[in-house]
């Protein structure tokens, strides 16, 4: 490498890292300049005296084509002539680029619609795909003809003084590695000006011809003219020609699906496919689950079908009174209509047609001589569907459809052997009407395929044009060959068929015995032989294997053993021998470990057990076993079905024939039975714990906002938070964040020490005073904040800082009290604090302080917060086994959740379109979804940006806005979206601003003029003078909403049903409501955390992870003469009284400041976060088990007796004991666990464990990203016993340390910190190799004139990374790995200091390969 070469890179190292890495910027205006070559190798022979065909100097060309663009500033010209010229040109691109824009603006505008602004800033990606749309452009004007006046013109001469100057083609392969240099680090000043003399010297390459007139007078000109002419005659072609490429640039439009990704429209939802969901006029959630089924066909058989089929499923879990079994189904039947023929959502049905989800009934009251006036009948309503069960049965409406879609299929099957081959089957006939799951379907299919495989193939080659599709080695080729033969006359002779078997099995119909045949069954074998079967035993055995195959493939035996598995089945867990180590006492799964003889119903009251035991089995690590309780019986019932009821020698060599094929089939039988039982019970329990989750994550959701005293529910309070995160609230920095009732963030700092500091404790006070917050919130990640907790609430005492005054109404008077401390849940706010949205919404704030701020928005509005997270509620612990779940699934329900939530609240739609957060909440809109929403606001801004009625949103003309909801759409929302009612405006509805539906204003407004005690001709009268809306107007303007309580409604109820048809008891009540407190908040009040939960939130640790009874490692903070005080990892403080540690020495002598040891905990006060523990030995001897109260036989006690036992003897003979080590990050673990246990915590995180290498070795297994852990094994020399630590650590066979710590901070520590700077650095891209590589091709294809590098993950490799780059477009993407090592990063076998020197490494790594590779090629 040259001097000059070196000298750049030595100079370009030293340079901040922080300076702008443009190899990404794709918006470099059509002027800018491609860097000349510097530092030229002068080794390398000039590129044009090579031929031009030669493959080493052709790949190097394209790789040379440069990796960084920069801005160079044009040339001054030396002429003001010139200068005019030049500027014309700049004014004519700068046209032509606004032009380009405005092409493409609606595009870009569908974009912005699901992009939100500060999204669109940050993502830097998206210029490329502008670069790449202008770029077919760019080709096209390069590659236009001049006009005729230009031809000779110097105006070419000047423009390609503007162009970028193109690198000549003689330059050397390797300089193509000067631009990854340029990519990251910027030039000097003394190379700033070599590049200048160098364009100075170059000569562009495409000026245009010109012509020296010099000397030719006027006449000589006109003479050559009037000669070769001026070429205006041939204008005619050139400008047809023109035309043409115009109209083929014009075909070749560019779409959003020619630029960017499929997975990136798929992200930003703007497929053609999202894009027929905005227009359709269907609710968007029905257009997704029915999306399967656009070609089913549903008839009303269908639909009387479906509800009988629901109502089945249903009816067992209701537990209603069995007279209301009529009532039900008609409800289940009304609900279906509703869904599929009206095409209205589970909120509307729920909110609008709830009297069609209950059955009233008239009861005579008993007569009452105190009250005349009482009335007669009085109507008692018994709720049949809740809105659970509406999810229910929608969710039921998809399998239903799925159903009939598997049966069309099958029938169409049927009917076409039927036409073709003349079969007649009664058992498919019969039995596929009847099949109520997929799983009879699925065995009814399995018949047809077996019994007909032969025809099937027959029509199969018919459609495919005669030829016949072979399939060699197919299972039915066998069977076919039986069929065929002479043998299947012995299938015969068992005397039943199988179909009757099964249906003596099942008791249907009459009983039919098996009739033997005349002769034995060897002696009818041997009379049976053919060239297929050339002996009885084979003639035998080709029986039996006909016959099995019947029993197995026949629907009814099937069903047999379905109904008898569900109803008798046992599941036991058997550990495997991977699982008989791996799960220990401490292990999660150990609960399943020995667990047998579970009935289906004990596992219905609890189906994460049966989940546990599936996963558990995915893992290799236990059997899940399933049998029949009385298996000995079912086989001999079975058997008795079979056998003949003769008694003779030839019955009884018969019924051993049978017997012997009945085992054969029953194993078959046994194998796909319990497979498919197990299927449907892991669905089944899934079902269970997805609605316990969706109920729990609904309470979360059911919280109105933390109501100030003496205010109405609903009403946003003003908050002060305050977090110490992570730190000692006495020694680091408290944050805190002031936010008003609308949200805004108005003032935010740092505190200190506000227990003892007496100026912070002022300014606290100053801040309380001057901004009279409504109540103080506080959270946290560590112990201590419940240290702050009680250092505020004393300083509240302690300053008397009084809350908001209100009205009391026990004494009437107005009184304050102390201002209240709520310790607020933080699960949204951690998910938040470091988000994109997060640092888009507040980019100069850090994240503790963001964390504040969704604290503050949580206390405000639970439910936004919870709809901000989309796809991320996934995220939130739900349930402690939803790991267990499908996310889909997962996320599906909880949305549900949200949906009824947000729809019962409604949502201010002017709010929505003026503010993002608010329009989280709009996709869970009944009707509406995420590409509804934004087709909504982006419509509602069509219009002007303010919605001020219902009615609009389908379009009014006379006001000249134009529909952005379908009218079916519409219908959906309309109620859910609310306006505020503007007294000032005579246009406003105060009818829009309640639950009421559009449907439903004239009944309102009928019972608004009933209260006001008007007549028809008054109320005409008022309508006629202001609108429709007056009566309601005229009922708020007056303040007598109250009088709507004194109507009565019933008979009112009545008068609909009996005239109208229409059932609008529950309407009445809810207009009756809504005329008093229009959206009136429904939520239960803002609930206060239980103490297990401030717990788990503060230490991480449930009762299932810190509980009486287990040894945890202390670190000792003070030691008295009669006491201990200690600390336990989580960061609580422990007890340990001098009597628990030892009778014969003193506390002293046993413990000291700062030692880590082994404590028992034996008792634990989660309130006060404080616990006492014991050291005693014989304590510490005894263990902590988990206790699992298991019924009589349902744990295989010896076999864990005996497990044991084997593990003691291996450990002997291994040498291997249980290694407990004094060190606070030493944990009992083995790999799977350690990675457990560090999957919620940051990264970084580490943990030592024992190893299964023996007791001179270790285990380190630290967390390098989410997912991603690495096992480090350290060899322990100069060991002073078996137990103790070796005095010297090895790792790796070159790191050497003398204790655990130096090796925690100085080799673990120090490779978390390189691989924290590597994820931090602006070319790390957190995505996977294939996607990485997927972007590297697009980004080159779309600048075909760079190169670019990048770095990701090696997930399969932990604490190795890919270094990926593509240097041309012609060239493939290439990987390098990178290793990170203490304190270095290694890249083939070379070590780098920082990011800086690896990224300089690696072009001179890169620049020495391709050098080699050029010289090896000459």
């Amino acid at each position: 490498m040259s001097t000059s070469m070196r000298d750049l890179i030595d100079g370009e190292a030293m340079l901040d890292d922080e300076e702008d890495d443009e190899s990404f910027n794709g918006e470099e205006d059509e002027d800018d300049v491609i860097k000349p070559r510097r530092n030229k190798e002068p080794a390398v022979d000039d590129s044009s005296e090579e031929d031009e065909d030669d493959e080493d100097e052709e790949e190097a060309r394209r790789i040379r084509e440069g990796f960084i663009v920069e801005d160079e500033d044009d040339e001054e010209g030396d002429s003001d002539d010139r200068e005019r010229r030049k500027e014309r040109k700049k004014k004519r691109r700068r046209a032509e680029r606004e032009e380009e824009e405005q092409l493409d603006e609606d595009d870009l505008d569908l974009i912005g619609e699901t992009i939100p602004e500060w999204e669109r800033k940050s993502q830097t990606q998206q210029t490329k795909f502008k670069r790449l749309k202008r770029g077919h452009r760019d080709e096209d004007r390069r590659n236009e003809r001049p006009g005729l006046a230009e031809i000779f013109s110097d105006d070419d001469e000047e423009a390609a003084d503007e162009r970028p100057y193109g690198r000549s083609a003689h330059r050397a392969g390797v300089d193509e590695f000067d631009d990854f240099i340029e990519e990251d680090y910027p030039e000097d000043d003394e190379e700033r000006i070599q590049r200048q003399e160098d364009l100075e010297v170059a000569r562009p390459k495409d000026r245009g011809l010109g012509v020296d007139t010099a000397g030719l007078d006027k006449d000589a000109l006109d003479d050559m003219a009037a000669i070769f002419g001026d070429g205006e005659e041939y204008d005619w072609a050139l400008q047809m020609e023109e035309e043409e490429e115009d109209r083929q640039r014009e075909e070749q439009a560019i779409e959003l699906k020619d630029v960017f990704e499929p997975s990136q429209l798929t992200e930003k939802l703007l497929t053609d496919e999202d894009n027929e969901i905005r227009a359709n006029d269907e609710p968007e959630r029905f257009q997704l689950d029915r999306k399967p089924f656009k070609n089913l066909n549903f008839s009303a058989d269908h639909f009387r079908e479906e509800t009988r089929w629901i109502t089945n499923l249903m009816w067992p879990k209701k537990q209603l009174r069995s007279d209301l079994h009529s009532p039900f189904t008609k409800a289940i039947g009304k609900v279906l209509e509703f869904f599929i023929v009206e095409g209205v959502e589970v909120p509307y049905v729920f909110q609008h047609r709830r009297d069609y989800l209950i059955h009233p009934k008239k009861v005579r009251t008993q007569s009452n001589h105190d009250d005349p006036d009482a009335p007669e009948y009085t109507v008692d309503a018994e709720k049949l569907l809740t809105q659970d069960d509406l999810w229910r049965i929608l969710e039921l409406d998809i399998k239903f459809r799925s159903l009939v879609e598997k049966r069309n299929s099958l029938e169409a099957s049927y009917k076409k052997l039927r036409e073709e081959s003349g079969v007649e089957d009664p058992i498919l006939e019969e039995m596929t009407r009847h099949a109520a799951t997929m799983e009879e379907l699925q065995d009814l299919q399995d018949y047809l395929n077996f019994e007909y495989s032969a025809q099937l193939k027959e029509i199969a080659a018919i459609s495919n044009g005669g030829r016949e599709v072979k399939r060699p080695g197919a299972k039915t080729a066998i069977f076919e060959r039986i069929r065929k033969s002479r043998a299947n006359n012995l299938v015969r002779a068992y005397g039943i068929s199988p179909d009757r078997l099964a249906q003596n099995a099942l008791r249907e119909g009459k009983k039919v015995s098996s009739e033997d045949d005349s002769k034995l069954p060897l002696d009818l074998a041997d009379t049976l032989v053919d060239g297929d079967f050339a002996t009885g035993d084979q003639v035998i055995s080709a029986a039996r294997q006909m016959y099995a195959e019947q029993l197995f493939v026949s629907p009814r035996m099937r069903k047999h053993f379905r109904i008898n598995y569900y109803q008798m089945g046992w599941v036991s867990c058997r550990r495997t021998e991977k699982g008989l180590r791996r799960i220990d006492e401490a292990h999660p799964y150990y609960e399943i470990k020995y667990l047998v003889n579970q009935t289906i119903r004990d596992l219905a009251v609890r189906p994460e057990i049966f989940l546990k035991m599936m996963k558990a089995e995915e893992e290799g690590l236990v059997e899940v076993n399933l049998t029949l309780e009385n298996e000995r019986e079912f086989r001999r019932q079975l058997y008795s079905e079979f056998a003949s009821d003769n008694f003779s020698d030839l019955a009884d060599a018969w019924n051993a024939e049978r017997q012997k094929v009945l085992d054969v089939a029953f194993a078959r039988l046994e194998k796909v039975i319990t497979k498919g039982v197990k299927d449907s019970l892991r669905t089944a329990c899934q079902e269970e714990l997805l609605k316990t989750c969706r109920e729990e994550y609904f309470k979360r959701l059911d919280q109105a906002p933390l109501k100030p005293k003496g205010m109405m529910l609903g009403t946003m309070p003003r908050v002060l938070i305050l977090s110490n995160g992570m730190g000692d609230p006495n020694r680091d920095p408290i944050c805190w964040t002031w936010v008003e009732e609308d949200g805004r963030v108005l003032e935010h700092g740092k505190f200190l020490n506000l227990g003892r500091d007496e100026n912070q404790r002022d300014a606290f006070a100053e801040l309380v005073r001057r901004r009279r917050p409504d109540v103080i919130g506080i959270a946290g990640f560590s112990a201590d904040t419940n240290r702050l907790i009680k250092d505020v609430e004393g300083l509240i005492s302690e300053k008397n800082l009084m809350g908001p005054e209100y009205d009391d109404p026990d004494t009437n008077e107005y009184r304050s009290d102390l201002l209240e401390v709520i310790i607020v849940n933080d699960e949204v706010a951690r998910l938040y604090q470091d988000s994109p949205r997060a640092v888009a919404e507040h980019p100069t704030l850090n994240p503790l302080t963001r964390y504040c701020i969704a604290l503050a928005r949580y206390m405000q509005n639970p439910m936004k917060e919870y709809a901000a997270l989309g796809k991320d509620v996934t995220s939130l612990l739900i349930h402690p086994y939803q790991r267990f779940l499908p996310q889909d699934k997962l996320y599906k329900h909880l949305e549900t959740a949200m949906v009824d939530m947000v729809n019962l609240v409604g949502v201010d739609i002017n709010d929505a379109v003026g503010d993002a957060y608010t329009a989280c909440l709009l996709p869970y809109v009944a009707g509406l979804g995420p590409r509804k929403a934004s087709l909504l606001v982006k419509g509602i801004h069509a219009n002007g940006g303010v919605v001020t009625s219902r009615d609009e949103l389908v379009g009014d003309p006379e006001r000249h806005k134009l529909p952005v909801l379908g009218p079916r759409v519409w219908n959906n929302c309309a109620s859910f979206l609310f306006i505020e009612y503007d007294t000032t405006n005579p246009d406003s509805d105060p009818l829009d601003n309640t639950r009421i539906h559009p449907e439903d204003y004239d009944l309102a407004r009928k019972v608004a003029a009933d209260a006001l005690g008007l007549d028809e001709e008054d109320v005409k009268a008022e309508t006629d003078e202001n609108g429709p809306g007056a009566i309601v107007r005229k009922l708020f303007k007056e303040d007598e909403q109250e009088k709507v309580n004194e109507l009565i409604l019933e008979e009112y109820a009545e008068q609909l049903e009996r005239e109208y048809t229409q059932r609008k008891r529950a309407t009445l009540e809810t207009i009756r409501a809504e005329l008093q407190v229009p959206y009136e908040e429904l939520r239960k009040n803002f609930a206060p955390l239980p103490t297990d939960q401030i717990f788990t939130m503060f230490t991480g640790e449930t009762r299932e992870s810190l509980c009486e009874g287990m040894i945890v490692p202390v670190n000792v903070r003070v030691v008295k003469d009669d006491f201990a005080i200690v600390k336990l990892d989580c960061g609580i403080e422990g007890r340990i009284e001098a009597h628990e540690v030892s009778h014969r020495h003193s506390l002293k002598d046993v413990l000291s400041n700062n030692q880590t040891a082994q404590g028992k905990i034996i008792d634990l006060n989660r309130k006060e976060f404080v616990c006492k523990l014991t050291m005693r030995e014989e304590e510490l001897r005894r263990p902590y088990r988990k206790h699992f109260d298991h019924d009589r036989g349902q744990w295989d006690y010896r076999l864990e007796d005996q497990d044991k036992e084997e593990l003691r003897e291996k450990d002997k003979i291994t040498g291997r004991t249980q290694r407990v080590i004094k060190h606070p990050l030493f944990k009992p673990f083995n790999s799977t666990q350690a990675e457990e246990y560090l999957g919620g915590q940051p990264a970084g995180e580490v943990v030592i464990r024992p190893s299964s290498k023996g007791n001179d070795h270790l285990a380190v297994t630290w967390k390098v990203a989410d997912g991603v852990y690495q096992h480090i094994d350290v060899l322990e020399l100069q060991k002073e016993n078996e137990f103790s630590v070796g005095r010297v650590l090895r790792v790796g066979g070159k790191y050497n340390y003398s204790d655990l710590d130096e090796l925690i901070v100085d080799h673990v520590k120090a490779m978390a910190k390189k691989v924290d700077e590597l994820m931090r650095h602006d070319k790390f891209r957190a995505e996977s190799r294939s996607d990485l590589e997927k972007f590297l091709k697009v980004f080159i294809d779309a600048n075909p004139t760079r190169s670019a590098y990048f770095f990701c993950l090696d997930t399969k490799h932990p604490g190795y990374f890919f270094l990926c780059f593509k240097a041309s477009p012609n060239s493939q993407v290439m990987s390098w790995s990178v290793r990170v090592v203490p304190h270095a990063y290694e890249l083939l076998k070379s070590q780098y200091p920082d990011m800086r020197a690896l990224c300089n490494g690696f072009k001179l790594r890169y620049q020495s390969e391709m050098l080699k590779m050029q010289q090896g090629g000459r």
